[in-house]
């Protein structure tokens, strides 16, 4: 097990993060939905503490505790005060080699997880286009399942299925343990030997490597429905991670998505919405991290009259401006100023401390590579900018189009 210790003598607090390298993308052919499955799992208890025992006993010790899974990995965390730290670390221990698989236990998570997705996404027609453009932007790669799964996908999730996806995936050796708070290396190397030096290791399921053909045009897709209310315009690229990028490449895509659609200051909502007056809101954002391809996504939604067609022209000729020419001095300083100041704010939180280095391990990157991110961002220039949007090329994208009306 590897574990990372960000001491934090502020308070006599901790947050307990532990990271399993399983997502999305281990979830075995036909069964997707599985590693978020086991995000719920997690809770149902083990015989030492059975049912919802865990996160009552947290709750009961002042603690708070949750889990969160994506593509590429799987997080479960406690924020508890620091002398009820062994006892979090040691329920953790327990649910990593002990977890009840019962089938009264998968038959009962399996239907919250179905229920989940039915609010989540098939009640949520944002989300439903959101679903239906990975699984086009991604032709052929697992990001293009969802992390919650295809609804006739869970329901094929049984007892049998569980305990092999259990055996392989979740042991010590294949988890990594951050803590954050008032605690020396030492305490927790002990603690930690303690604890979870009584659970064994396994065999791991090998992760595989996937890759994606080039695509050739790019895609286009649209939603109608009754229950919309507001028109929405969006798009997304697959671009390089920063796992697979260049040195620099990932920075630069940070910094032009800050530049164009950050917050109210940037170039998409400045244009859009002040002065052309054409959107009531427009953003862009870059997701890079992930140990295959990142996204870089822009959106906006029309003011009342304005069609998405004129909206989506109005959007392109922003984006054209900055592959055809230099960021402004001004709005680059600003953007890499936003950027590095959002390292600064996240020093006050352990959770978010605990989350940035965590997230940066499991998709190969070190604590080097995230303690040196401001420096790689303050290096960023308006050619390297220029030379990201450019690289945001239509056949690498899928553009939707989200519309109010009876479905077609």
């Amino acid at each position: 097990m590897q574990v990372l210790v960000i001491p934090d003598h502020r308070a006599p607090v901790v947050t307990q993060m532990l990271w399993f390298k399983v997502g999305a993308v281990d979830d075995p052919p036909g069964i997707s939905g599985l590693a978020h499955f086991f995000e719920h799992m997690m809770f149902r208890g083990t015989k030492q503490t059975p049912g919802d025992l865990f996160s009552q006993t947290i709750a009961k010790n002042g603690g708070e505790d949750n889990a969160f899974t994506t593509h590429d990995y799987t997080a479960f965390y406690e924020q508890i005060a620091v002398d009820r730290l062994k006892l979090a670390m040691s329920l953790e221990a327990d649910r990593m080699a002990n977890l009840d698989l019962s089938e009264s236990n998968v038959a009962t998570e399996r239907d919250v997880v179905l229920e989940e997705r039915r609010m989540r996404v098939e009640n949520n027609p944002q989300a439903l286009m959101g679903e239906q453009m990975e699984a086009a932007l991604h032709m052929s790669h697992p990001y293009g399942r969802p992390v919650l799964g295809w609804a006739e996908e869970v329901r094929r999730i049984d007892k049998m299925s569980a305990q092999d996806f259990y055996r392989h995936h979740y042991a010590p050796n294949n988890a990594t343990l951050i803590v954050a708070g008032d605690v020396t290396p030492e305490q927790i190397r002990v603690m930690a030997q303690a604890e979870f030096g009584k659970v064994a290791a396994r065999p791991l399921q090998p992760r595989s490597e996937f890759s994606e053909p080039p695509r050739l045009t790019e895609t286009r897709m649209s939603l109608t429905r009754p229950d919309i209310q507001v028109p929405l315009f969006q798009r997304i690229y697959r671009v390089p991670s920063y796992a697979q990028a260049s040195q620099g490449q990932a920075e630069s895509f940070e910094t032009l998505a800050q530049i164009m659609g950050g917050d109210q200051t940037a170039a998409l909502y400045r244009v859009l919405v002040e002065e052309k007056k054409l959107a009531t809101d427009a953003g862009a954002s870059y997701d890079g991290y992930a140990r295959d391809a990142g996204e870089f996504s822009v959106y906006a939604v029309p003011k009342p009259g304005v069609s998405l067609e004129t909206l989506e022209k109005a959007v392109d000729q922003v984006m054209q401006g900055f592959a055809q020419g230099p960021a402004k001095a001004a709005d680059l300083a600003r953007a890499k100023t936003q950027l590095i100041a959002s390292v600064t704010y996240r020093r006050d939180s352990q959770f978010a401390m605990a989350s940035a280095y965590g997230q940066a391990l499991m998709i190969g990157l070190t604590v080097d590579d995230v303690n040196e991110w401001p420096s790689r961002i303050r290096a960023v220039d308006a050619a390297e900018v220029r030379g990201a949007a450019g690289r945001l090329l239509r056949r690498n994208a899928v553009s939707a189009y989200l519309l109010p009306g009876a479905a077609k």
